[in-house]
């Protein structure tokens, strides 16, 4: 046995199909839109090189610490002098042990490995504790790609 449809249920059934598949285009459009932003997102959060966790007892107001604004480097700077600095991995090893004799100090973060260091600054009495988390380790001086490497022999 034939089946017929109508002339009527014919459009019906193609305005309907033409219908889905635009909103299942408007739909994919906007998926790629959100994804593409969340990757975007995702890049922007991860240039963060560190974050520092400020020591806020009214005594360490005497040493003012923080990052430049590329956050690879430490400055350390006092009304008094600035006996010594050091950091402490995770695993209590020193990794930096500076004598500084001097009202301001810059320490780099770029040769540091990623991960929590806890910083300890001398200023005769008083020692000053805070923490530096190195989120990764990039070094910008060494070129190793094989595209950077022909572009800078041009």
């Amino acid at each position: 046995m034939y089946f017929r449809l109508s002339v009527s249920k014919i459009r019906y059934r193609d305005y309907y199909f033409k219908h889905l598949i635009n909103s299942l285009n408007k739909l994919l459009t906007s998926l790629f839109i959100v994804a593409f932003g969340f990757g975007i997102h995702s890049v922007v959060a991860q240039s963060t090189f560190a974050t520092i966790i400020k020591n806020v007892n009214v005594r360490a107001k005497g040493v003012k610490h923080s990052l430049n604004a590329t956050k690879d480097t430490l400055l350390l700077e006092s009304d008094k002098k600035i006996n010594y600095v050091y950091a402490i991995n995770r695993n209590y090893k020193k990794e930096l042990y500076d004598f500084i004799d001097d009202n301001s100090y810059k320490v780099p973060l770029s040769h540091l490995k990623s991960g929590k260091y806890t910083f300890v600054v001398g200023q005769s009495p008083l020692k000053i504790v805070f923490a530096v988390y190195v989120y990764r380790n990039e070094d910008k001086s060494n070129s190793n790609t094989p595209i950077l490497k022909a572009y800078s022999t041009l």
